[in-house]
């Protein structure tokens, strides 16, 4: 796959991730030599809340932060975060169309300790896919390549100063009665909206 692109792998994406994802036809490397960037979507998802946007963070291993390559990083657990993030998710989004239709699936993840952040995102990752129904042809990189050609390099287009921005028609979202349309959340917030057909919306 040396022609392919190179995703980083994120706590439950946002939107975005899997439209470009998806100009690719689903075929994508997944970057596990880079260092942990901060404050990205590696460790952090958006979602949803009565007062506009929450975000869940995971905390990592102290010394984990700068130069630790990804395939290493270690989840701390010296915070009770799985909670926090379960019950995030479901005071945000008990209300939804799906979130009991996906409930059960996803709360395995919030009950079991993973030790590397790496395998974490991924089998959520391969989790969300699974509910879009899509089979992509993931491989990992072999080493950290500098020199991809900047249309198929995404390690760094989805980070606050440089966001890979797709034009996204409107859905239903929760708290609409009090929020204006938020894009670009976690794709649960468009999976628990949208269901079955958030692959078609995507």
């Amino acid at each position: 796959m040396q022609s392919s692109a190179i995703f980083p792998l994120f706590y439950l994406p946002p939107s975005s991730y899997f439209t470009a994802i998806k100009e690719h036809n689903f075929e994508f490397l997944i970057e596990k030599h880079e260092h942990l960037l901060k404050q990205t979507y590696r460790t952090r998802a958006t979602i949803a809340s009565p007062d506009g946007t929450l975000d869940l963070t995971l905390p990592v291993v102290k010394g984990s932060k700068t130069h630790t390559p990804m395939k290493d990083v270690r989840l701390s657990y010296d915070a009770k975060w799985q909670r926090l993030h379960w019950l995030s998710l479901q005071t945000c989004y008990r209300s939804s169309a799906y979130f009991e239709f996906y409930e059960d699936g996803l709360a395995p993840f919030y009950e079991k300790k993973y030790t590397f952040l790496l395998d974490f995102n991924m089998e959520l990752l391969n989790w969300l896919f699974k509910q879009m129904k899509v089979i992509p042809t993931i491989e990992f990189t072999e080493e950290y390549q500098s020199d991809r050609l900047p249309e198929l390099d995404f390690r760094n287009k989805f980070n606050k100063n440089n966001i890979h921005e797709v034009e996204m028609k409107e859905y239903f979202q929760v708290f609409s009665d009090r929020n204006a349309f938020i894009p670009n959340l976690s794709c649960v917030d468009l999976l628990f909206n949208q269901g079955p057909q958030t692959k078609l919306y995507l």
